[in-house]
């Protein structure tokens, strides 16, 4: 089946301050945000024609653009309003919300004090990235060979473009392996996470995750960690290191794409999807659709 390009399709996009025909959101190739990816975004997902956690996305956004030395020029409430206004106009209650705000072309150096800051916004259609109708069977997945950087080397807590770079490469290698995704390592050789989804994994009835202080602590992650809490599963976060692997029971990967996916294999380890991670994706899909 032909993939529908993403800058050739129907609906709209706020793009600085107002709705533009999908066609007409464009910027110019000398963006300093394309050159020296100075540009930061969000994942967010509407369910019902709401965005969850909506506002504590918008927070998010703008400290990313704080730590890339930027400021985005709307407030919350303002970027709040927006999201909502493209979900409505796009006609698509359930969609994936995405804001994007990058240096342009006025400045192309290294630095580039004086250049304008752009914010455009667009949602589209997306399920979940992995089939719901066989996600209990549990995804495979690689082990990265690149790692997570030391957080005195790069802006870990933002949500920044370049620091998915090596991201990319890693889900591309993992893919023509016949994987799903990857798990990364972090700097010092310790479990991190996925390449766009936290990870979790069960022993003992308790749930272990790592300590996400060298990459983004998601917000579905801190979502599941309360989910568990409220059901009193105990939560642990800390350092994990990759030869536990073949001692946990249960793994799944969490994000505003993958949403709550079982995991089935890393390179040489199995895991075997069970209660904890059926409990937590029947709660994660309760909590992010509207209530009455």
């Amino acid at each position: 089946m032909a993939l529908l390009p993403f800058d050739d399709r129907d609906g709209f996009i706020w793009f600085d301050g107002k709705l533009v025909p999908w066609r007409d959101a464009k910027l110019h190739v000398l963006s300093h945000g394309l050159h020296y990816a100075s540009c930061v975004f969000e994942g967010e997902r509407a369910y019902g024609g709401e965005i969850f956690k909506c506002t504590e996305h918008s927070q998010r956004f703008k400290t990313s653009a704080e730590l890339l030395d930027f400021v985005v020029p709307y407030s919350i409430e303002e970027l709040d309003a927006a999201k909502r206004e493209v979900v409505k106009a796009n006609g698509k209650p359930d969609s994936y919300v995405r804001p994007v705000a990058w240096r342009g072309s006025e400045m192309m150096a290294v630095a580039a004090q004086n250049a304008t800051i752009h914010v455009a916004i667009a949602s589209w259609e997306w399920p979940s990235m992995f089939d719901p109708a066989t996600r209990m069977k549990g995804i495979r997945l690689d082990i990265a060979e690149f790692r997570r950087p030391d957080p005195k080397t790069a802006p870990c807590r933002s949500k920044a473009a370049g620091l998915y770079m090596i991201c990319t490469i890693s889900k591309h290698k993992a893919e023509r392996k016949g994987y799903a995704d990857a798990l990364m390592l972090d700097w010092q050789g310790r479990v991190a996470e996925c390449t766009g989804a936290n990870v979790f994994f069960t022993r003992d009835g308790a749930l272990h995750t790592p300590i996400a202080d060298c990459f983004l602590d998601g917000i579905t992650r801190r979502t599941v960690i309360d989910l568990a809490k409220k059901r009193g599963i105990d939560v642990q976060e800390r350092r994990i290191m990759p030869d536990e692997l073949p001692s946990f029971n249960e793994c799944f990967i969490c994000g505003t794409g993958a949403e709550v996916t079982p995991v089935a294999e890393i390179g040489p380890n199995r895991f075997t999807p069970g209660n904890i991670s059926r409990t937590l994706i029947e709660e994660y899909a309760t909590a992010v659709r509207p209530h009455a």
